[in-house]
């Protein structure tokens, strides 16, 4: 990847949060969302834009999905009037499942950990009291 994709990338990942934040109003993109990464192609013509919600459930992600879909046309435009570049990119959406993934093996972590202190507990009680 070169460097002029990779700040194309970080600038377009900021405009979008950007029209997020402050400019579209749809009720299905409120909450905590958040564009994770942006990934555009070598011809500059597509983008797949990861992003990634707190508010988990598979009904909730269509309707996360379908309201990016439906403002990407929007979303398009206003980045050709924001970045100064020749070609604006189709836009894609697609779900990060990394923050997802890292959570469930936190949580795993936390469970064998708890479990080790409590059957490590156990086995110094038993040692105390053989001695």
């Amino acid at each position: 990847m070169t460097r002029r994709t990779e700040r194309l990338n970080h600038l377009i990942q900021i405009e979008i949060s950007d029209l997020l934040r402050k400019h579209i109003n749809d009720p299905r993109l409120n909450g905590l969302i958040s564009i994770t990464a942006v990934e555009i192609s070598k011809d500059l013509k597509n983008a797949r834009v990861s992003i990634s919600t707190l508010a988990g459930g598979a009904p909730d992600r269509d309707d996360v999905l379908k309201g990016f879909n439906s403002a990407a046309g929007y979303m398009r435009r206003e980045l050709a009037h924001r970045l100064n570049i020749r070609v604006t990119p189709e836009l894609s959406f697609e779900f990060d499942e990394s923050i997802e993934h890292g959570v469930n093996l936190v949580n795993l972590i936390d469970k064998v950990a708890a479990e080790d202190y409590k059957s490590g507990a156990d086995g110094l009680k038993r040692t105390a009291k053989r001695k």
